[in-house]
């Protein structure tokens, strides 16, 4: 449909330490899935207003912070599986967890409790990501292990009180999230299609206008996503070891891909400089980094 983009590679900023490699064998969340028994599984970065990265480490339920020099601190180790993870701008950190739900810890105390266990009276298949709109609600991905045979993930939007609704059910492996600038407009990895869904946000929460905006081809599936300044879109294909970055229209304009393995999996735009954007690359450790052209919007942390 459209010629390759113009390709480049992203570089290490950095990696997990051999001193916090997890020796304590297999974890639930490892059966079945094809990384072994890794250090590490990271996932989900963010930065807060001093200027860390967070990420986390789903199957060993760790929260990493690592330093602008690259260096890395067990920040909490508690029982659960964090994928997700964002930033309030109050400094709470929320993380969807593939195992608990939406978990939201203190940065000060680093205690962490559940904030939604449940929705509409129905247990979580296993939250994924999540995002914040500009007046503080959340929208997150329950995908537990849905795929096109047995679609039962869904879609979930939680007010300002914290109250939760399904917007959207019977989704084959609902993923990452991103609002365009405006706040209008949401976009959804839908993983095990291989696609991108765009939808309109209506005043309740709610979405309508639901549609297929992409349609990729290889690796595993999209994972994490973001918007720039400018409603491009950055798709993190996992699998394919690589970060898409379309124009609004859907026209790829630009390839980074990861120097390490095929495993990345989210992103995050800096905030010292909002022109470079932070990698998980996942089953290896690393934190990648490259610089853009096109800088991204300040993150919900810092608004």
């Amino acid at each position: 449909m459209f010629p390759l983009p113009e390709t480049f590679v992203a570089e290490v900023f950095s990696e997990v330490p051999p001193s916090l490699h997890w020796t304590g064998g297999a974890t639930p969340w490892l059966a079945g899935r094809p990384w072994g028994v890794p250090g590490s599984f990271i996932e989900g970065p963010g930065f807060d207003r001093e200027g860390f990265l967070f990420c986390v480490d789903i199957p060993y339920g760790r929260i990493f912070r690592i330093a602008p020099d690259g260096g890395f601190e067990l920040f909490v180790q508690y029982d659960g599986e964090p994928n997700g993870l964002r930033i309030h701008r109050d400094g709470r950190i929320f993380v969807a967890d593939h195992k608990r739900g939406i978990m939201v810890i203190d940065p000060m105390t680093r205690r962490v409790e559940p904030f939604v266990e449940q929705v509409d009276g129905r247990r979580m298949v296993g939250p994924n990501d999540l995002v914040f709109t500009e007046a503080g609600e959340i929208y997150f991905t329950d995908m537990g292990d849905s795929d096109l045979a047995e679609p039962n993930g869904r879609l979930v939007h939680v007010d300002a009180a914290g109250k939760a609704k399904v917007v959207l059910d019977r989704l084959a492996a609902p993923n990452g999230l991103a609002l365009n600038g405006a706040g209008t407009m949401l976009y959804l990895n839908m993983f095990r299609e291989n696609a991108v869904w765009q939808m309109k946000l209506r005043p309740d929460g709610g979405v309508t206008r639901v549609s297929r905006f992409l349609q990729l081809s290889g690796g595993l599936g999209p994972d994490g996503l973001l918007t720039d300044s400018q409603d491009n879109l950055l798709v993190v294909h996992c699998g394919l070891g690589c970060v898409w970055i379309f124009s609004p229209l859907g026209e790829p304009l630009q390839r980074i891909v990861s120097p390490r393995g095929k495993a990345i999996t989210n992103i995050a735009f800096g905030v010292a400089d909002p022109h470079r954007i932070y990698i998980t690359d996942s089953a290896t450790g690393t934190i990648l980094t490259a610089r853009l052209p096109v800088p991204g919007r300040l993150p919900f942390s810092h608004r």
